[in-house]
């Protein structure tokens, strides 16, 4: 299944430099994201742009698959790849700011899409499991339960450009509460990343 990462903005928030390759625990972002769709199996293509140049020297140096879109924003570059990518199956697409993510975690977002007979699929997680709540700027009721989305889904590749009924997949995983938008953020995924205690978690269930 191809995981596209989306690497392409400016990361204005956390400002310090190009977000992708803002370094938690030793390694950049990027590459925590990247390890978890390669332990799941997917064939993985990351979005960059102009913007994000370095992230680009630095996917060609790892041996990455690249592609470089016009970086006018999230959905157009991801629509502009899929497209110019000619895929027809759903695809993953992901945000690269999630460095807590795991392939168990990918796997229970694939098996819920496949068996939901949905178009798409967006994940979510409670924010009571998000310890940063001021920085949060997107929430909504799912399920009866107050939710930021995660920034993982899957989407038909088929019908990039077009609006697609979508299962809206809640998740208690406090992995996926670690999106590192501010500096808060990064010590917090850090500490977690850092704990021995979840060491285990790494891979498929």
């Amino acid at each position: 299944m191809l995981a596209l990462i989306m690497a392409g903005g400016t990361g204005s928030r956390l400002n310090l430099g190009e977000k992708p390759l803002v370094t938690i625990a030793g390694r950049p972002m990027i590459a925590y994201v990247i390890r978890a769709f390669g332990m799941y199996g997917c064939h993985i293509v990351v979005v960059a742009s102009d913007k994000t140049p370095m992230t680009r020297n630095w996917c060609r140096v790892s041996g990455i698959d690249l592609y470089c879109a016009q970086g006018t924003g999230f959905v157009e570059d991801m629509v502009e790849v899929v497209s110019a990518l000619g895929e027809q199956q759903p695809v993953f697409v992901s945000v690269s700011d999630l460095p807590c993510l795991h392939a168990g975690i990918l796997k229970a977002i694939h098996l819920a899409y496949a068996t939901s007979k949905k178009e798409a699929c967006s994940s979510w997680v409670p924010v009571s499991l998000v310890r940063n709540h001021r920085d949060l700027l997107y929430r909504e009721n799912i399920d009866g339960i107050e939710a930021c989305p995660c920034g993982v889904n899957i989407l038909r590749g088929d019908r990039i450009a077009d609006p697609q009924d979508e299962l809206r997949l809640l998740l208690h995983e406090p992995r996926l509460a670690y999106n590192v938008n501010t500096r808060t953020d990064l010590t917090l995924a850090e500490a977690y990343l850092m704990d021995p205690s979840h060491s285990h978690e790494a891979g498929l269930p």
